[in-house]
């Protein structure tokens, strides 16, 4: 009897441990299920953020400095407008904080229109360059 009761002392936190190692990691893990609200919701708040972001950069290269600057530069200020429209979200996140630095700055006069015109131009040939190369 004590002979048994060691035997099952040995083997069975064996077994139990074998039986950890052995099954899938994820019928032990907790599930997380996702209401259909709850995706709403996100895709909701999502596209927000695209649309708010979208109007900024419009709205930058709608200023009467850029058009003029794009003009300058012999870029086609519609042909840039469209191109924002094409790009990722997270692209489009970045660009308009820049876009949104710009426009701060050169209302507080750190900018002079030719660094605006620097700016407008890398930033244009930036986009052009992404949506041709997709």
């Amino acid at each position: 009897m004590l002979r048994s009761a060691w035997r099952f002392a040995r083997v069975g936190p064996a077994f139990v441990l074998g039986a950890i190692l052995v099954l899938p990691s994820g019928l032990l893990a907790q599930t997380h299920v996702v209401s259909p609200d709850e995706m709403q919701k996100e895709a909701v708040a999502a596209t927000r953020a695209r649309q708010n972001h979208l109007k900024t950069v419009t709205q930058f290269f709608s200023s009467p400095n850029a058009q003029k600057a794009l003009r300058s530069a012999h870029l086609d200020p519609t042909q840039v407008k469209t191109a924002v429209s094409s790009l990722s979200d997270e692209e489009l996140a970045r660009l308009a904080s820049r876009a949104e630095k710009a426009q701060a700055d050169f209302a507080a006069g750190n900018l002079s229109d030719r660094d605006l015109l620097v700016i407008l131009v890398g930033i244009a040939a930036l986009i052009l360059i992404i949506v041709a190369v997709r």
